[in-house]
């Protein structure tokens, strides 16, 4: 296996020179050759370069939130220093989604159905409640690509009482040997019953909640954030980022470890954006989550 040299003397530090390499390598022979999914997805990472480097969370990470009439949609884009080789077939298996979900405040349950791709949920209040309590959401679970230097997977659920529906979307490709490049989206299509209760929780319990968009400053100097449906949206996507992110680090310590380190560790991050996040101490989570989380496989 040989470079062509004459490829790589057409290197340039502009704009270009991520397809130039990826050109490179693929002429170097099939085993490293990029796909067009993958090839797409850090072409992406190339247009928000710059917002990754000077974003405000401190780290490699864009948020963007599109809310409309009738659908909430937000977007995480990240880099992780986590190899590929890990992520990419750690996300692509349906039966670990579930150490994923349950992370979240309102998932108080969760199990994959054997011999089917339904990942199902409990889903309830940010609170302890009794076993049994909340709304069942059946999430069908769905490979969309796969392969050594990509992975799309898809959640969409679809509630049987209304026509409200959920979809988690993940896309992960290798930025190198140690760094992965993330795109995880949250969407949410309501009908007229969720309309009528979310615009009841933005007004009553929700009023004082935000994302994490600046709209501008206070009367104290300070930022000020977008509240509301786009808030809210804002915080559900995080919330899912961080849990991808909590998952993928545990797997770098033993197998009986690894739930604990989940818990511990999402609720850390969540932390580190408690403006918008925090909700509860840090015991009283991880107590509500080992009870939530007894008898997961």
């Amino acid at each position: 296996m040989t470079f062509d040299v004459g490829c790589l003397a057409r290197w340039r530090p502009a704009a270009w020179l991520r397809a130039i390499v990826w050109s490179c390598l693929a002429s170097a022979g099939p085993a490293q050759a990029v796909s067009t999914e993958a090839a797409a997805l850090l072409a992406k990472h190339d247009a928000v370069r710059a917002p990754l480097a000077s974003s405000p969370f401190q780290q490699p990470l864009l948020l963007q939130a599109a809310p409309g009439d009738d659908a909430l949609k937000g977007e995480v884009y990240a880099v992780i220093d986590q190899p590929f080789r890990l992520t990419g077939p750690a996300l692509q298996d349906r039966a670990r989604w579930c150490d994923v979900l349950i992370l979240h405040l309102n998932v108080k349950q969760c199990r994959v159905r054997g011999g089917s791709q339904t990942v199902s949920l409990m889903v309830g209040r940010k609170f302890e409640q009794p076993q049994g309590a909340g709304r069942a959401v059946e999430f069908a679970f769905r490979v969309l690509s796969a392969g050594p230097d990509y992975v799309r997977v898809q959640m969409a659920a679809e509630s049987a009482s209304s026509d409200a529906r959920d979809q988690i979307v993940l896309e992960a490709a290798p930025l190198d040997d140690k760094r992965s490049f993330l795109r995880v989206s949250y969407a949410y299509v309501f009908g007229v019953v969720e309309r009528m209760a979310m615009q009841a929780y933005l007004s009553t319990l929700g009023r004082d909640k935000v994302g994490f968009t600046a709209s501008g400053t206070g009367a104290d100097g300070k930022p000020a954030y977008v509240g509301g449906v786009r808030g809210m949206v804002e915080r559900n996507v995080m919330r899912y980022y961080l849990a991808v992110v909590a998952y993928v680090d545990s797997l770098a310590v033993p197998a009986a470890e690894r739930q604990e380190k989940r818990l511990r560790d999402w609720f850390a991050a969540t932390e580190r954006h408690a403006r918008q996040l925090h909700e509860m101490g840090r015991d009283e989570y991880m107590a509500m989550k080992r009870q939530e989380t007894r008898g997961m496989p």
